[in-house]
């Protein structure tokens, strides 16, 4: 069902770091859809992620929030942290429906996971309760989500980097000034976050 309240962008991610394409797509959907809010939903135990260590919750969602704060059209959203467990999209959604009932919910996803939606918890729930925002990303443009989705396409000019790729450069000492933000330098330094040791 479609509402007519506020728009409202659901980016989910580990953010492990946040970096500028996160926050290039985050401006560039909440301007192409007009949202009235765009929140950087932090991912308590991402269900994807499990292959590997991930920093933090606390840690990932003080990084997302030092990142905008020269951003104020964008939100970090501690929705699944305060919540607990694994993180799944459709829970934050039904959180939000009930926090704003008339809202209509814009899910952003990359093209390179778009067309997996139908795996995702409940989605059948999911799919009736959001639109699915696809952002096109090197090397997986034109992929669609599954029939029966809403879908918009929002093309933004890709930033090609990782947070994989961040990651070893932070482990390794070197820079990472050209993809991630000063504020969220600052805050990895704080924490002690990604040194090896």
């Amino acid at each position: 069902m479609v509402g007519t309240g506020l728009r409202i962008g659901v980016f989910g991610g580990t953010f492990d770091p946040v970096h500028l394409g996160h926050l290039e797509v985050a401006e560039e959907v909440r301007r192409a859809l007009g949202l009235d809010r765009m929140l950087l939903v932090v991912a308590n135990e991402p269900w994807q992620k499990q292959d590997r260590p991930v920093t933090p919750a606390e840690d990932r969602f003080a990084m997302v929030a030092a990142g905008l704060a020269d951003h104020p059209g964008l939100e970090a959203s501690r929705l699944e942290l305060d919540r607990g467990g694994p993180s799944y999209t459709v829970d934050t959604v039904r959180e939000l429906a009930a926090l704003e009932p008339a809202a209509e919910v814009f899910v952003v996803v990359g093209a390179d996971v778009a067309g997996t939606l139908d795996t995702w918890k409940e989605a059948g729930t999911l799919r009736a309760l959001v639109t699915v925002a696809v952002v096109d990303r090197p090397g997986a443009e034109g992929v669609d989500p599954p029939p029966g989705w809403r879908v918009v396409r929002v093309p933004v000019e890709p930033v090609d980097v990782s947070s994989t790729g961040l990651r070893s450069r932070l482990e390794a000492g070197e820079p990472v000034t050209d993809a991630v933000p000063d504020a969220v330098i600052r805050c990895i330094a704080e924490r002690g976050l990604y040194a090896r040791g």
